[in-house]
């Protein structure tokens, strides 16, 4: 996280919003930020928090990092015991995200997992007020979670994260019953790549299945999560809120995805799904801004991305607030930082800049969250799990009549999403169902567009039809049939 910054901001505000703000009403989500900036000030994180107050932000999720070196210790603890009351104050919402201090620090010793549990039970006892624990940060990320694939090239990291995820969640029942246990953290984007070296990562929706797939293999009954973390960003910053990233990631347009890839991992156990109301917390999300010359004095280094603009980013956040609080999966919005990074190397996405003036997002968001108290103006968005392949699609030839002997049996076939399919030329017969004479089955790889061959070239003269029933790789219980129109062979 970033190194603590003056604000700017906070001697008017600290006089002028002194109430705490009331919790948010039914409908309505949190919206706040992920920042740990606060802790070890003074005031005890008092000007930070009446700007969150100012902007109406009612949630902060805080890092509790875990060093395996000293299992038993609570970074910060004190800065955190002196945080939470004026936190309480100001009502302001605090979850706590357990993150191990290095990628490794979980699967490299046959203890640090019990330790690791140990750790979060004694934080959770050591700080009662606080409700929300979230269990690991991004293990689908090599930079929080390894190995991510094994020597073979087999994914193991959604298998080990199920073992950690089921033990936690018992643990910390066992400390309260009314701890909200919220599972991965789940970064937007990743390679599926065995072979990128220190890079391999998972996406997003193979992670899920992953997940679910140890979760009934270990024959457990109990729930593994109260709530899934997720984390949208984008794929460029240059990218609209609309734009989303294609499958098997999933940005903030694409939720209804990861709500799809919960459902084939987990319907029908003991783990409710986002039809049964399991909440969607999207604990980080943001867009880098370049930021203006005015401000550049209280930078360093050289920017590392090609970021949006300032006037971008207010209204992308804007419109994120009111998108959030119309799906109701969503509970939770946090925005990643209040105040940027003055490393230009680092992270530039907050709505306040590293002099400690206001970004056009900072008025955007305070007037939404006026306008709408964080919940729907207008429809909300309804989702039921699919029963068939996304975007499965054929082409067929457009020839009605052929000659018995071509150069080959072919069509075009493609879904947006892995899938298996099983593809036949049929002979059609009056009063009869049609006779699969010719058969090809395979894998359709999502976004690409496939030519199925058949290998013979002759068939006798009738009508015929091309079809194909695709299956979805991810759950073989979604399918989707296509069929041609008959043609005659002569």
């Amino acid at each position: 996280m970033k190194p603590a910054a003056p604000f700017a901001l906070a001697c008017a505000l600290l006089a002028s919003v002194f109430l705490a703000f009331a919790a948010p009403t039914q409908g309505a989500i949190g919206v706040g930020v992920t920042d740990d900036t606060l802790l070890g000030h003074p005031d005890r994180g008092a000007a930070y928090l009446a700007l969150m107050n100012d902007i109406g932000l009612d949630e902060l999720r805080l890092p509790v990092r875990w060093d395996p070196s000293r299992p038993g210790t609570i970074q910060n603890g004190a800065q955190t015991r002196a945080v939470l009351p004026v936190a309480g104050l100001r009502g302001v919402n605090i979850a706590f995200s357990f993150q191990p201090s290095n990628a490794k620090a979980l699967t490299s010793s046959p203890a640090a997992t019990a330790q690791f549990i140990a750790f979060m039970q004694r934080v959770m006892r050591t700080f009662p007020t606080v409700k929300t624990a979230i269990v690991g940060n991004e293990p689908n990320q090599p930079f929080f979670w390894q190995p991510q694939f094994d020597a073979q090239g087999e994914n193991v990291a959604p298998q080990a994260y199920e073992a950690l995820l089921a033990a936690s969640y018992d643990a910390l029942k066992a400390v309260d019953p009314r701890i909200n246990v919220v599972g991965l953290g789940l970064s937007s984007r990743g390679n599926d790549n065995p072979r990128a070296t220190g890079k391999g990562s998972t996406s997003p929706v193979r992670f899920l299945l992953g997940v679910g797939t140890a979760y009934r293999a270990s024959g457990r009954t109990r729930p593994l999560m109260d709530a899934l973390g997720y984390h949208p960003y984008p794929r460029r910053d240059t990218d609209s809120l609309e734009d989303g990233i294609g499958w098997p990631n999933a940005g903030a347009a694409n939720l209804d995805r990861i709500k799809q890839a919960f459902w084939d991992a987990f319907h029908g156990t003991g783990q409710k799904t986002f039809e049964d109301g399991l909440p969607l917390r999207l604990d980080e999300v943001g867009w880098q801004v370049a930021v203006p010359q005015p401000a550049l004095h209280a930078y360093s280094g050289k920017e590392t991305v090609s970021p949006t603009t300032e006037a971008t980013q207010a209204s992308i956040y804007a419109s994120l607030v009111r998108y959030a609080a119309c799906d109701p999966a969503v509970q939770t919005l946090l925005f990643f930082g209040l105040e940027d990074e003055p490393n230009l190397a680092r992270w530039q996405a907050a709505m306040i800049r590293a002099d400690g003036s206001p970004r056009p997002s900072y008025a955007s968001v305070r007037a939404t969250l006026a306008a709408t108290g964080g919940r729907c103006v207008g429809t909300m968005r309804s989702w039921r799990h699919s029963a068939t392949v996304d975007g499965a699609a054929a082409r067929f030839p457009k020839s009605r009549r052929l000659p018995r002997r071509v150069r080959a049996w072919s069509f075009l076939a493609s879904a947006e999403e892995d899938a298996r399919f099983r593809a036949g030329v049929y002979r059609l017969r009056r009063g009869h169902r049609g006779r699969r004479v010719l058969t090809e089955t395979g894998r359709l790889a999502a976004h690409r567009m496939r030519c199925l061959r058949f290998r013979a070239r002759r068939l006798r003269p009738g009508r015929y039809v091309y079809s194909i029933q695709i299956r979805a790789a991810a759950n073989a219980a979604r399918t989707t049939r296509l069929t041609s129109r008959p043609f005659r062979v002569h």
